[in-house]
């Protein structure tokens, strides 16, 4: 028996269609080891920058039964995904099972002849490529753990920064205080509606945009008592060329504006679209075709639209730092014109189809027309038109298509009625905000992150409670303000612009064999540390500044400071412990309300209270020697009509269900950073279905008694 081992079980089960009974595939399920927690015991500093892998608690039963497979198997290949970090799930695959001499073999996409083709050439591990993800990860582990360190100290426990993550979140922030300094101007947009010697309509706008009333006055009078003539007629054939085929970073862009998908559903769909033999592989940098691909695309081309559509295309990969030679994504079989079980699946698929298709096509042939009007003392009114004289790849890619613009046929001074003129008062609008979309396209300009780091640069961004997405715009929260500015003020180099790219090609020299390992990293590292441990003594941050001189204390009268809290900026009384008088950053009190019950259990009085972390319940008074129990009000709860016996059960938990029959341990539930839980010895279950505040013992019993990977997300890469 041959063993072929693959990371996911569905890539598993596609590849064991194309392969005779001699192999057995399986699937690693992802990454199989990974650094420990603990930074220390993690990487070996001083011998070298040695990483010390731990298998996963979680695939201790997965390397078990691998190891029973190789020990029986006459041949072992490995053939994880075609980049980096596929080289390296196979080296640690090859690692723990204690393999010598595995087979490792690639294919960009899950055919029949790739994989075939693929089994026939094998090769060895490749040791460069394993180094740059290797060199990837410990670099990320050496930089988030010193920096998020300091962090925790220095402004408040549990944020975080990262390599990649922080200059991201940065380029926002300087985008969010150009929009603050912006000032707004006003302009006047100038409408006429004339009519020609044949009597079509033609609506003109005026060339300039008034910034002042006055001139608009003028404008309008000129308008108005002069005569209107044709100034002069403009026609231009224009060329509009398709877009190349998708890489990861297009793909993501796309998806988001056209599906309004973020970057993680729209890798989760693609994933699944490789892993049935739909796609090529979807982390990539290049827009190369192969040459097979390139042969069949021009071949459809021609039997679905004709000849005349059909213009053979190569294009070059233009991102900075590209990663290896990859192909662009596209399908595996051109001439499936459908794919995918889902809806995501579906539409993502026929994006990537239209797209290639659209790639190997004729320009599409555009007549633009500028008719332009004089006026004596008043500025040029102008009106533009478009009409598509072959539409050649918007044909199998409508959406990409805009509406013509059809302008009535005119002559060089020909004589035009005025009917009406009109003027729109307008405001000069500041910078946009970025976009997931948005985001992806200035960090790959600039040469940070790589195509698989793109979806977990937002969603972690999102995770940390740094940026909010109100639609498909991204909004830096004051949480995210006070760690930009922190890093940015005392780690400027490290979130630059040109040290994480530069970062980005040493990894680059790695995986080419150009540079070391372990001399990379030294040189970053020498000098990182010793400007961290510079930091160490600098102040924290207790405050952000003074509050607004009209905001003074609730409760003593005296001034205020704003400080950071879990959920954002609060101001508090500059006289903190003493008095502990709080107001909302808007300036609303948090001041405590008239109790709304008492507990007829601990006779105490029942409070619903707002502070700076949010809404919570709290049972009695404040006391110096004493504090009250308090417990969280869920998000989606209205204050006002919480009743005593729902507040009575937000402030039940954690709530004890009772002593675990085999250890006599106490089993509880409550609310966690993760969601709701019940927990035994330190073993933490997550409530899916069950009500945390209804939950008693015996089903709690029943999901501590299930496997515990069970109730795991499974990992994806």
């Amino acid at each position: 028996m041959k063993l072929l081992i693959v990371e996911s079980p569905a890539k598993a089960k596609t590849i064991t269609k194309y392969l005779d009974d001699k192999y057995k595939v399986v699937a690693s399920v992802g990454h199989i080891r990974d650094l420990p927690k603990n930074n220390k015991k993690a990487i070996d500093i001083d011998g070298g920058f040695l990483p010390h892998y731990e298998i996963k608690q979680e695939k201790k039963k997965v390397v078990s039964e691998l190891k029973k497979l190789a020990k029986d198997a006459d041949e072992i290949v490995l053939a994880t995904d075609p980049d980096r970090e596929g080289e390296a799930i196979a080296w640690h695959i090859q690692e723990a099972l204690k393999l010598k001499n595995p087979k490792r073999i690639v294919f960009n996409e899950i055919t029949k002849e790739a994989v075939q083709e693929a089994v026939e050439h094998p090769r060895e591990i490749d040791t460069n490529l394993r180094e740059a993800q290797e060199a990837r990860r410990v670099l990320d582990r050496l930089f988030g753990y010193d920096l998020s360190g300091l962090i925790w100290k220095k402004v408040r426990y549990g944020l975080s920064a990262g390599r990649v993550q922080s200059p991201a979140l940065r380029i926002i922030m300087e985008r969010e205080r150009e929009i603050r300094a912006f000032k707004s101007e006003d302009f006047w947009v100038i409408t006429a509606q004339t009519k020609t010697e044949k009597g079509n309509e033609l609506v003109l706008i005026c060339k300039e945009e008034p910034r002042k009333e006055d001139s608009v006055k003028k404008i309008l009078e000129a308008a108005k008592k002069n005569d209107w003539k044709v100034k002069s007629v403009e026609e231009k054939e224009m060329k509009r060329s398709p877009y190349p085929p998708f890489k990861t970073s297009t793909l993501q862009q796309r998806a988001s504006s056209y599906l309004g998908f973020s970057p993680s559903r729209t890798m989760r769909a693609a994933q699944k679209l490789y892993e049935k033999g739909y796609i090529t592989y979807m982390r990539t940098d290049s827009a190369n075709l192969s040459a097979i691909a390139h042969k069949q695309i021009l071949a459809l081309i021609n039997e679905k639209y004709g000849k005349k559509y059909v213009q053979s295309r190569i294009y070059k990969t233009t991102s900075k730092n590209a990663q290896e030679a990859h192909e662009a994504i596209r399908p595996t079989h051109i001439n499936t014109l459908k794919a995918g079980l889902t809806d995501d699946e579906k539409s993502l698929y026929d994006l990537i189809w239209k797209r290639t298709i659209a790639s190997q096509m004729a320009n599409a042939k555009i007549l633009k027309t500028k008719i332009t009007a004089e006026i004596k003392d008043s500025p040029d009114f102008a009106a533009n038109g478009s009409r598509t004289l072959f539409d050649g790849w918007l044909k199998a890619s409508p959406n990409s298509q805009g509406e013509d613009v059809e302008l009535p046929k005119v002559k060089e001074k020909e004589k035009l009625e005025l009917i009406n003129i009109e003027n729109e008062k307008k405001e000069t609008k500041p910078p946009s905000r970025y976009t997931e979309a948005g985001l992806i396209k200035e960090l790959e300009k600039k040469g940070i992150g790589r195509p698989s780091t793109y979806a977990a640069i937002m969603r972690t961004l999102a995770e940390r409670g740094y940026v909010d997405k109100e639609g498909k715009t991204l909004f830096p929260t004051d949480t995210g303000e006070v760690v930009s500015s922190f890093l940015e003020e005392n780690f400027k180099k490290y979130i630059s612009d040109s040290f994480t790219a530069e970062m980005e090609n040493e990894l680059d020299e790695i995986a080419d064999g150009k540079r070391e390992y372990k001399k990379t990293l030294e040189d970053f590292y020498e000098d990182f540390s010793e400007d961290v441990k510079k930091k160490e003594d600098i102040d924290k941050i207790t405050n952000l500044g003074e509050a607004p001189k009209e905001f003074k204390c609730p409760k003593c009268g005296k001034s205020m400071v704003i400080k950071l809290g879990k959920n954002g900026k609060f101001m508090s009384c500059k006289d903190f412990p003493n008095c502990h008088g709080a107001r909302t950053a808007e300036g609303k009190e948090l001041k405590e309300n008239k109790p709304i019950g008492v507990d007829p259990e601990t006779e105490l009085n029942v409070y619903v209270l707002e502070g700076p972390y949010g809404p919570y319940v709290q049972l009695g008074e404040k006391e110096k020697s004493k504090k009250p129990k308090r417990g969280k009000i869920p998000d989606d709860v209205k204050l006002e009509d919480i009743t005593l016996e729902e507040a009575l059960k937000y402030v039940a938990l954690p709530r004890e269900l009772g002593k675990h029959p085999e250890t006599g341990d106490t089993i509880s539930a409550s609310i966690g950073r993760f969601g709701p839980y019940i927990v035994h010895q330190k073993d933490f279950r997550s409530l899916k279905e069950d009500d945390v505040y209804t939950i008693e013992l015996p089903r709690a019993l029943e999901i501590l008694a299930e496997e515990k990977k069970t109730r795991r997300r499974k990992t994806k890469k």
